[in-house]
Formats: structure tokens, sequence, C-alpha cells
């Protein structure tokens, strides 16, 4: 007779053997499809961004991505300046200067890049005086920025946050300006940080692959390790008869 125990170990080593690449396979599906899912997310926001309004100073807060159209006077006193930005290799900032507009409602408007090298002198930046005219697109302000110790040094700030102008009245709205074109523009940096809708499928497709891999070992591995456990328990039990 074949021993109990053998019979045990074996009936333990397919369970182990099935239970882990059912899991890979959930896994490898579960991933796929959360990044088929999140690909459809971005064909949507990008859809959004493509057909967001053009607003002139407008009352209410603006959706994300809306093209903004101001008129009024920077306020060059109070610019501050988005650290760490990197454009063709060069290190540099972000000039980020208060605009009072016409109706006396104050936005921020991040001006554009600025190199200033590996230095950690202030900057400085020339600010167009009396009244401009510009336009740019609109982004809400969010708390995702990932922040190490302070946020401020001198008149550098590594996000950007409202709360450095509290000396000011409240802007129009929680969020700024990414200037386009108008008085004061810089070199443009800043555009929408989306991961492009293709590469996610393309995620999706390598999951969705790493599952069928997956299934495939599972029932190929699994036929053969039970039949050779079969063979050698038959083994077992002839020895045993003579």
């Amino acid at each position: 007779m074949i021993s109990s125990s053998k019979r045990g170990h074996d009936v333990k080593r397919q369970s182990f053997w099935w239970l882990f690449w059912g899991l890979v396979v959930v896994l490898g599906v579960g991933l796929g499809t959360w990044q088929w899912e999140r690909a459809g997310d971005k064909r949507a926001y990008l859809a959004r961004l493509h057909e967001a309004p053009e607003l002139q100073a407008p009352q209410n807060t603006p959706p994300e991505g809306a093209r903004i159209v101001l008129s009024g006077e920077y306020l060059a006193e109070e610019t501050y300046f988005l650290d760490n930005r990197v454009v063709d290799g060069r290190v540099g900032v972000a000039a980020l200067t208060p605009l009072r507009g016409e109706d006396g409602r104050l936005w921020l408007i991040q001006r554009g890049y600025l190199p200033t090298g590996p230095t950690r002198d202030e900057p400085s930046v020339a600010t167009p005086a009396g009244t401009v005219r510009l336009s740019g697109q609109w982004q809400p302000a969010n708390d995702d920025a990932l922040v190490f110790g302070d946020n401020q040094e001198g008149r550098r700030l590594q996000s950007i946050d409202l709360a450095a102008w509290s000396s000011l009245p409240d802007f129009a709205h929680d969020g700024w300006v990414h200037l386009e074109q108008g008085g004061g523009a810089l070199k443009p940096w800043w555009q929408p940080n989306v991961m492009p809708p293709s590469r996610h499928l393309g995620y999706a497709v390598q999951w969705w692959g790493l599952a069928a891999t997956a299934l495939v070992v599972m029932l190929v591995g699994g036929r053969h390790l039970f039949y050779r456990d079969d063979r050698q328990e038959r083994a077992t039990g002839s020895s045993m008869q003579e």
C-alpha cells in the first residue's frame, strides 16, 4: 500500500501548484483590466482638455484645461519661482507672478522657464509694467505634489502653493494659469502630466500575456505533476505487491 503521508505530500504539492499559478493568472487578468480601464480614463481626460472652453476672466471656477484670457497688471514684487525645472538638459526655475485683473481679482500666472544653472542664488526675472493681455491653460490646485522638507526656500518653491502669497488677498480661484501667449511669457515647459492611453494599452497587453503564459504553465505543469505522482504511486504499489 502507498503510505498516507506520501499521498498527502503529493496532494499538498499539487494544491500549492494550482494555487500559486492560479493567483498569477488572476493577478495578470486583474492588472491588465485595470490598465485597460486607465486607458479609457486617459482618453476621456484628454478629450475634456481638448474640448475645454475659452473663458474671459471667468467668475466661476473654470474647468481644467480651459483657456483663460486675462487683462491686468503684474505684481512683479510678488514673483516666486518653482524650483528644479529641467528644459533641454538645463536646470532652471519657472516664474510665478500674480496678476491683478481689470476687475481687481488676483490670478497666479506660471510664466514659463528661466534658466539658472546649478547656482542657488535667488533668481530674478524682468516683468512688464502696465497693462498686459495674456492667455493660457488653467490648472486647478491640488495636494498630490511630493515635497521633501520645507516647500519654500527664500523665493523658491518646491511645488506651487497659493499659501506662499498669504499676504495678498485671495486669488480669484484655487489654481493657476500656464501662460501661453501675452506679456511676460518665458520659454514654455509645462504640459499636462498624462501617460498616453497607448502606453496603458501596452501594459494591459503585457499583463494579459503574463496571465496567458501562467495559465499554460499551470495546465501543462499541473498535468505533468499529476501524471508523475500517479506513476510514482503505481510504481510504489507494484513494488510492494512483489
